[in-house]
């Protein structure tokens, strides 16, 4: 179909269109009124979203159809139009009664268009013979001025295939303007294909405002007229459009002969009831807005149902968790538990043993990195479990300790980190022992243990007392030596795992969407992603360092277990010197017999409680850890959905809001 070009929008003065004065201008019926609102809203939501050129189309029938009703309401616009010698221009002539249009054997014989214009009951026709660029000199009145059509302006166009490329694109531009059209054929070429396939095929879809004329039938003998006829019909009916027929809306099609008159007065009575209805123009621009729709249609209408769903959502907070390590570090915050535990109900002996191990550097590694404790049945009652104290010549001594409110304290730098989009720079980030996404808790080394942390996200950390070495922490020993502390960056290893959460939620929430809305979900989803995983390092640091100091409430238990821990500590050492007072013969030689048992129950009475502390207390850790994984895992969800899941859901909000307001504008 013929584009139409970009009418300008003139206003009163300056030549511009009449504006009628008494209200002969109207405005669209209430259904068309409705999908041409539909359509503009649809274009301002979708400026930002798709190119100019695909919304050109739409944008000029928004034009033509303020333009039209800017005008003469109560004047309907049909245009004749026919190929050259189909006589079109002598059946103007014999509906306006006069020869108002030039007949002759001279191809072309019309070069300008000519308007007939029977007067309404307002005026107006000037305006709409302006748009039409009709020249005065070309616009006349009927002979009869009979009343039945009141109101019809009829113009005889150029011929469609003249040899002259300027009437051609007369011809193409005026089709784009008026309300209806009268297709003249004749017996001999009524099967064209210029007509056909460039007129009459792409504009199938204006049937209702479309009279098909077969001309010249006095030329057929016999009924060779009806024969032809029904050929018409049939390729009409090839090129899909509709016929009026039995009642139903669509093109009509008749026979006449306007050099004898034979069919002409059918013609007029049937022009004179489509005048007399007032609805041509709103049926022509409604045929305007469903012929935008459908150019539309590819890229508004869905393949399929559309829309991020559940599990795709809960897929993605898992892909978050792994980056962020929160099993890792809810194993890790157990562990601890643990530790803490078995030092405050261990026996001060151990307690001593423990801090003394820290002192000289021998201490076993943070509960991220080896999780070697007493608790974890590594060490027995002299496990080497490491304080936060003894932990404070480590290098990741730096980072500082929390007190009581961690978690609130954790929940509002996660707050800052998402929900405000700061970004973290590389040296925020990637300080020694910080934290890093994917990376595990690892504490200062052993001296000579050179134990390997466990695996995080597919990448090992903390192998001690490899000094220098890339990826790998320092030993406490190295450091205190003068030796560099290589950083360590977990997000060499998580940043994959985000890039590959982001696009596969991505790739879900795209499905099924127009490619230009699949494109923009996506870009929404980068935009998001960039400076994620740094926004998780800071989450997954802040998260290890709100359990560095261990529970914010200790158990009171842990108090009941310390003060029986020192009792039978005191009964054992009571009873050993009891015992040793008896073999330097201090005491009477009978003397042990009494210093045994205080000595025996200390001494068997500190492990058995240790024990049972140990059993006592796997219930609390396991709980404590999985806490610390699930606040771990909120955060990055909601990392993950301030940065990525909110931009995607409002770039599919945008995109339903736009798909009610196609199918409003489509009639759909």
């Amino acid at each position: 179909m013929v584009q139409p070009r970009s009418p300008g929008v003139e206003d009163g003065s300056g030549g511009g269109y009449r504006w009628v004065a008494d209200g002969g201008r109207r405005a669209a019926t209430g259904g068309l009124r409705g999908r041409l609102d539909a359509l503009r809203e649809l274009i301002a939501l979708s400026r930002t979203r798709l190119d100019g050129r695909t919304l050109e189309g739409a944008g000029r029938v928004l034009e033509t159809a303020d333009e039209r009703y800017r005008l003469s309401g109560e004047h309907t616009v049909v245009a004749i139009a026919g190929a050259t010698g189909s006589g079109k221009s002598s059946l103007f002539n014999a509906l306006a009664g006069a020869n108002r249009s030039q007949v002759g054997p001279r191809r072309p014989t019309t070069a300008e268009p000519v308007a007939c214009v029977w007067p309404g009951s307002r005026p107006g026709a000037e305006g709409l013979l302006h748009r039409l660029d009709v020249p005065a000199h070309r616009r006349h009145t009927p002979a009869d001025g009979s009343s039945e059509l009141h109101g019809l302006i009829l113009i005889d166009l150029p011929d469609h295939d003249s040899s002259a490329t300027e009437h051609r694109a007369q011809v193409d531009r005026m089709l784009e303007l008026v309300d209806a059209v009268i297709w003249v054929v004749d017996p001999e070429k009524y099967a064209d294909a210029v007509l056909h396939e460039r007129y009459l095929r792409p504009l199938a879809g204006y049937a209702e405002v479309m009279f098909v004329v077969l001309n010249q039938v006095d030329r057929l003998p016999g009924d060779a007229a009806d024969q032809v006829v029904d050929d018409l019909r049939r390729l009409l009916d090839e090129d899909g459009l509709a016929l009026g027929e039995h009642g139903e809306p669509g093109a009509a099609v008749l026979a006449l002969s306007a050099a004898t008159g034979r069919g002409v007065g059918e013609l007029r009575e049937a022009l004179g009831q489509f005048v007399a209805e007032r609805g041509a123009a709103d049926r022509r621009l409604a045929a305007d807005v469903d012929a935008a729709a459908e150019r539309l249609r590819s890229v508004y209408v869905a393949q399929s149902q559309v829309g991020l769903t559940e599990r795709a959502r809960a897929e993605f907070d898992d892909r978050l968790a792994e980056a962020v390590g929160a099993v890792a570090t809810g194993r890790a915050a157990e562990r601890d538990w643990l530790r803490y535990a078995e030092r405050a109900c261990g026996s001060p002996w151990t307690r001593m043993r423990g801090r003394r191990g820290n002192r000289w550097g021998t201490g076993g590694s943070g509960a991220g990195a080896t999780g070697v404790g007493a608790f974890t049945g590594a060490g027995g009652p002299t496990g080497t479990g490491l304080t936060d104290e003894g932990r404070a010549g480590g290098p990741r001594a730096r980072m500082g300790r929390m007190g009581a409110g961690r978690g609130d304290r954790r929940a509002a730098a996660v707050g800052q980190t998402c929900g405000g989009r700061n970004e973290a720079t590389r040296d925020e980030v990637g300080r020694t022992g910080a934290g890093m996404t994917g990376a595990g808790r690892a504490g200062p080394g052993r001296s000579g243990g050179g134990r390997i942390a466990p695996w995080r996200n597919g990448m090992r950390r903390s192998v001690v007392g490899r000094q220098g070495l890339p990826g790998h922490l320092p030993s406490a020993g190295a450091v205190a030596g003068g030796g560099g502390e290589p950083t360590v960056d977990g997000r060499a290893a998580a940043r994959p795992v985000v890039e590959q959460a982001v696009r596969t939620v991505a790739g879900e929430a795209s499905h099924g969407l127009p490619a230009p809305w699949a494109q923009a979900v996506r870009e929404a989803a980068d935009r998001g992603a960039y400076g994620l995983p740094e926004a998780l390092d800071r989450v997954a640091a802040d998260a290890e360092e709100s359990l560095r100091g261990g529970p914010a409430v200790k158990p009171r238990w842990w108090t009941v277990a310390a003060s029986l821990q020192g009792l039978l500590s005191v009964l054992q050492v009571v009873g050993l010197l009891w015992l040793l007072g008896a073999v330097t013969g201090v005491g009477e030689g009978t003397a042990w017999v009494s210093g045994l048992l205080p000595a025996l129950v200390g001494s068997v009475g500190g492990p058995t409680l240790a024990w049972l502390c140990r059993v006592v207390a796997r219930g609390p850790a396991r709980r404590y850890g999985q806490d610390a994984e699930r606040r771990l895992r909120s955060a990055a969800a909601g990392c993950g959905r301030a940065r990525v899941l909110e931009p995607v859901a409002a770039e599919l909000l945008r995109y339903r809001e736009v798909r009610e307001q196609y199918a409003v504008a489509s009639g759909a």
